[in-house]
């Protein structure tokens, strides 16, 4: 995939570990789902975002986050995907944590014909998220072939 604004520049496996980190940190902060996010920015948004993704790692991801929400209109909403049974989740993953296990399985997932934002589109957009960010579960903690093999099949 070349980069919108340098197109002699390939985008990067760590430009799309770098946008689905940000997608999750900015769900988690607006308490909404990822794909809301993903959906709210949009195909050219995306583009836009991944273009610039080997300068925005650089920034403080706060500002970045602050900078998604308020260009991208996003609302707050009432989910909060940490809010766990203790019982039955010790630990929450990081938002960088599961900015890998996306990356990971879009990365897994790519058609020959597609490219990372439509990627990103189709994952996020597809019923298997509600049980990988089901953290009373163990599928984000699955190893990344098991996942992309439960997304291809249709679940775990």
């Amino acid at each position: 995939m070349k980069n919108k604004y340098f197109p002699d520049e390939e985008i990067e496996l760590n430009d799309l570990y770098f946008i689905c980190y940000m997608i999750e940190r900015v769900a988690r902060h607006i308490h909404q789902k990822n794909k809301y996010v993903v959906n709210m920015i949009g195909k050219e948004g995306l583009y836009h975002l991944i273009s610039l993704a080997n300068v925005l790692h650089c920034e403080n991801p706060d500002k970045v986050e602050d900078d998604w929400i308020n260009d991208y209109k996003l609302q707050n909403s009432d989910f909060d995907i940490t809010d766990v049974d203790k019982e039955l989740a010790e630990k929450i993953p990081s938002p960088l944590e599961m900015g890998e296990v996306y990356q990971r399985l879009i990365n897994d997932t790519l058609d020959s014909k597609e490219d990372y934002v439509d990627g990103i589109i189709r994952v996020y957009n597809n019923e298997i998220c509600d049980t990988i960010d089901n953290y009373n579960c163990s599928a984000f903690y699955e190893p990344s072939y098991v996942i992309a093999r439960a997304y291809q099949s249709g679940g775990f």
